[in-house]
């Protein structure tokens, strides 16, 4: 048997406008740009959503509604809802009907897409919960699965994701960790006794995904019943073929006129005609199989980049100053008590602010230059270091910064 499990991403950041220098101490609205400047979260999420997220979301409650066995599953940032409730309620209300349905799963991950487990396990710990606490007021359910900001992985992240109750994680099956393995099994995480581990099959998730379009790619076009064949071949060979990608796949990065609805549209058709083939969701995965062999992640790894460690994010002196500096104010921005200076704080950890500054490979027009909303790394470095100061610049100023300050003067 062969059981195919479709895990979406989906998520949008609060990027940080063109924030200037003389910003600085005058402006600290760093994620709404109302000079219509190049940046604006509003229309972005709009363009997205009018591109994938909405006509996806009609596909896929068409599917579910035409195959009672189908499934689905889904992680939503938490940046990502508070943009939906603020800009396109529609969209939300879609995604409601979907894991209405009992058969889309929702997974677990931090509130602002962070890096946070690297830097703070508390905030780590914080952030998570804040997650299940959104998750639970919008869709009314308690995820069980948990999946780290882009994938990001290692041992100490499983031992950590077990002792807070969850029964499952996801990650990458990068062929450097998994060696002569298989990714179609699911895995024990060294240092664990319960928690599962469900492994991306990277060549079938990046054929729809990446290679979709590819006239140069020798499988184009890529069309549901041979996409079917392969998942075939996995009869005898696997148990699960996990199915991960950015939902932004279908109608963002893969446009309408590829064919890539009509291809969603089709697929679940041509996989059941294999009589030993069924979809499921992370959580069913876990209580029907069971572990092959125990997996041992030392160093961490993710789905980024074809390293797929943690270099999209960690590769340069810009990032690394940038990310330290922020992670820095932690203990003296949660001193303030003051609700709006720690959201901003936090929405400053999302990774893609991070990920913008990443200078691999940009000359030469890859992905990081596409989903780059600066010209260049470094205009996002320095916007994000402008909208840091002002950040330190209000924690400075703060009524509980000048009274811890005066009670240490007198001890």
């Amino acid at each position: 048997m062969a059981s195919i499990c479709f895990y979406f991403q989906v998520h949008q950041p609060f990027r940080v406008k063109d924030y200037r220098v003389f910003d600085i101490g005058r402006d600290s609205e760093y994620f709404n740009d109302a000079s219509d400047r190049s940046i604006n979260n509003k229309k972005i999420l709009n363009k997205v959503a009018n591109k994938c997220y909405l006509p996806a979301n009609a596909v896929l409650l068409e599917l579910l509604n035409k195959y009672p066995e189908f499934k689905i599953s889904f992680s939503f940032s938490g940046v990502f809802l508070e943009q939906l409730e603020m800009f396109s309620p529609e969209t939300l209300e879609s995604f409601q009907k979907l894991v209405a349905t009992g058969r889309a799963e929702v997974l677990e991950e931090t509130y602002y897409h962070s890096l946070s487990f690297l830097y703070s396990p508390e905030e780590f710990r914080r952030q998570v919960r804040m997650h299940r606490d959104k998750v639970q007021e919008l869709f009314g359910v308690t995820p069980t699965v948990f999946r780290n900001t882009e994938l990001i992985y290692n041992n100490a992240l499983a031992m950590e994701v077990e002792k807070m109750g969850y029964k499952g994680i996801i990650a990458e099956g990068a062929d450097h960790v998994l060696g002569w393995r298989s990714p179609n099994f699911l895995y024990r995480p060294k240092g664990t006794d319960h928690i599962k581990l469900l492994l991306k099959n990277y060549r079938l998730s990046d054929d729809i995904a990446f290679r979709f379009s590819s006239k140069e790619w020798a499988e184009f076009p890529l069309t549901a019943p041979k996409f079917a064949q392969w998942v075939n071949q996995v009869n005898g060979n696997g148990e699960i073929i996990n199915l991960f990608m950015d939902y932004e796949t279908f109608g963002e990065h893969q446009w309408e006129d590829t064919g890539i609805f009509n291809f969603l549209r089709h697929l679940p058709e041509e996989i059941y005609k294999h009589p030993d083939n069924d979809f499921v969701t992370p959580s069913e995965a876990i209580e029907r199989y069971e572990p092959v062999s125990e997996l041992d992640v030392h160093n961490y790894m993710s789905w980024a980049d074809v390293e797929r460690d943690l270099s999209a994010w960690l590769s340069n002196p810009m990032q690394h100053d940038a990310i330290k500096s922020i992670y820095a104010l932690e203990e003296e921005v949660l001193s303030t008590c003051d609700n709006k200076l720690i959201d901003d704080w936090r929405k400053l950890q999302t990774s893609d602010h991070f990920y913008y500054m990443c200078t691999k490979w940009f000359n030469d027009g890859d992905v990081h230059k596409y989903f780059n909303p600066y010209n260049t790394p470094y205009e996002a470095f320095i916007a994000y270091m402008n909208a840091l100061q002002d950040l330190r610049l209000r924690v400075v100023g703060h009524p509980s910064y000048a009274k811890k300050i005066k009670v240490k003067e007198i001890s």
